[in-house]
Parts: structure tokens; C-alpha cells; sequence
């Protein structure tokens, strides 16, 4: 799926009060996020999409991998593969 909030495909969003599409666009403008904004008095707020943009530019938060004959993260002073290695599972 493309990322939201570009060109090709803007958040699209939906909001009670005209001022309230001003505050969007000018907060997207300024955070380089393409949205469109609809005025829908009758409806509730739906920003999901610039909540996802936001999201979605974020960077990953990645931990250092530990290696299988490293010491133990937990502190017991045995190597991972023989302590905690056993008990969950490393993402590779």
C-alpha cells in the first residue's frame, strides 16, 4: 500500500467546522502532508488519515540485536543462547 499523506494519495479527512479544516491544512502545509479536508457539520470528526500519515513518518524504533554468544541482556552473566534465547523468540 502507498504511504498516505503524498501526492498520489492525500489524507483524506472529514471535520464539523470550517475553521477547523483551516487549522488542518495549515498544520498538513506545514508538516509536508497532502490532505483533503471535508466540511461535515452533521457528521463526527474523522482524522484518521493524518493520524496515519504522522504514524507512518515516524521512524522505527529498532533495539540492537544481541548475538547468541554475547552475555545476557537480564544480568545472569551466562551467554543469551543459554539463558533468555530459550525462553522468547529473536525476530531475525
Amino acid at each position: 500500500m502507498a504511504s498516505l499523506g503524498n501526492r498520489k494519495n492525500p489524507a483524506i479527512v472529514r471535520v464539523q467546522t470550517v475553521e477547523r479544516a483551516q487549522q488542518l491544512v495549515d498544520w498538513c502545509k506545514a508538516n509536508d502532508i497532502h490532505c483533503i479536508v471535508g466540511v461535515e457539520p452533521d457528521k463526527s470528526e474523522d482524522i484518521s488519515d493524518i493520524e496515519r500519515a504522522v504514524q507512518a513518518r515516524q521512524p522505527v524504533d529498532q533495539s540492537p540485536k544481541i548475538g547468541r554468544n554475547e552475555p545476557c541482556p537480564c544480568g545472569s552473566g551466562k551467554k543469551f543462547k543459554k539463558c533468555c534465547a530459550t525462553h522468547t523468540v529473536q525476530p531475525v
